[in-house]
């Protein structure tokens, strides 16, 4: 409630600062995506979870659930801001009637019709999968039938597939299309990479709080801890993969209807931005740290570097969005708007997550690999064993 008010005034100060609302738009749409990669990011760890049948991440599924379930209802009444002020944000919109041909060649994606259908198409996609991956979770819960689990499975390898196509979607028009001369076939898994990245150390925290306030205390092990940390170890060589493979084949390419987007990033404070802040405090800072396997679970190490990975997340994405506002550079007043949309969206879906947390039991009770989880050995019944034998 301390983070919807603060922020809320805040925003509400951006908002009528000015006449054209831009400032306020682009600040909304800054907090909207970084919150939306954490919801998005639940998702895929949930369906990855179901995909490879792991036991390690048994206690941190339900929380993911709920982490996931924010990008139905909760994000889409968050959109209605940035549907609102789409004419603020993307100037292709106030273009539409003009002979332009970088406009024409995407069409029907880039017109309004186009816009709002898509959006209606990620909102719906994100909120089914993740309804139904949670609905049969919490069945599972009650039964433990192992159709609960064929269930879930099934959502989890179709629901792989729309949710790569949805965020790609998501990531083009609502932030690349920001210019939408530009072309890239990596952005899309740019914007997966530092969504995937930051929501592990989001996991890491809620796992340690939770097993500190004593709802998870008897069932994470230290291999829950490693594991975690063993892939933000990886995502963040990916995500650093995947940009230095964006900029290097466009700089090798040298097509001004591709470097141009690199041009505008390299102006005024931009490009210490760019080239110091994300190369070093996104990559070499985490992947340095992370590289000694006892440091994944040193709590005292790690939560430091997880709170860091929320500062450099946010800070990619502002490298993303705002140079088309402040072409110059981040501006005092422009930071405390974005802060404060930060703060209220955040508080809000807090709130909302921490309501479905309490609702529901904490972790999956009856999944089937808890034993496996717990590093327990469960023998076979040895009833059960006889009577199958007879059956056969």
């Amino acid at each position: 409630m301390i983070l919807m008010v603060v922020g809320g005034i805040g925003a509400a100060a951006g908002f009528f600062k000015g006449d054209d609302h831009a400032q306020f738009a682009f600040s909304w749409l800054l907090a909207f995506m970084f919150y939306l990669s954490l919801c998005l990011g639940g998702m895929f760890l949930v369906i990855v979870h179901h995909l490879f049948d792991a036991s390690w991440s048994v206690p941190t599924r339900r929380f993911c659930e709920h982490l996931a379930c924010l990008a139905g209802p909760p994000m889409l009444i968050l959109f209605l801001p940035i549907a609102l002020l789409a004419r603020k944000l993307y100037h292709w919109m106030n273009e539409l009637d003009l002979p332009n041909h970088a406009l024409r060649a995407k069409h029907p994606l880039f017109t309004m019709a186009g816009f709002y259908i898509v959006a209606a198409i990620c909102f719906g996609g994100w909120w089914f999968w993740s309804n139904r991956l949670r609905h049969w979770s919490l069945e599972q819960d009650k039964s433990g039938a192992a159709q609960c689990t064929r269930q879930m499975r099934f959502y989890a390898c179709t629901g792989v597939v729309v949710f790569a196509l949805t965020l790609t979607l998501a990531a083009i028009l609502w932030m690349k299309a920001l210019m939408y001369e530009w072309f890239s076939t990596m952005y899309g898994v740019t914007y997966f990479a530092g969504s995937v990245w930051v929501t592990l150390a989001t996991v890491y925290v809620i796992t340690m709080l939770l097993q500190r306030t004593t709802a998870l205390r008897d069932l994470v092990r230290d291999r829950t801890y490693y594991m975690i940390g063993s892939l933000l170890f990886a995502f963040t060589v990916f995500w650093a993969y995947v940009n230095f493979s964006q900029y290097f084949i466009i700089w090798n390419a040298n097509m001004p209807e591709e470097t141009f987007w690199y041009v505008k990033r390299e102006a005024g404070t931009w490009f210490f931005t760019g080239a110091i802040v994300l190369i070093f405090g996104h990559f070499f800072v985490p992947f340095l740290a992370l590289l000694r396997i006892d440091v994944k679970l040193k709590l005292i190490t790690m939560l430091p570097l997880c709170l860091w990975a929320w500062a450099m997340h946010f800070v990619d994405l502002e490298f993303q969005i705002m140079p088309e506002l402040h072409p110059d550079g981040v501006t005092a007043l422009g930071l405390c708007v974005d802060v404060a949309c930060f703060l209220f969206i955040g508080g809000a879906l807090a709130k909302v997550f921490l309501w479905s947390l309490s609702r529901h039991p904490v972790y999956p009770l009856k999944d089937p690999r808890m034993a496996e989880a717990l590093e327990v050995y469960v023998p076979p019944d040895s009833t059960i064993s006889t009577e199958a034998g007879r059956a056969k």
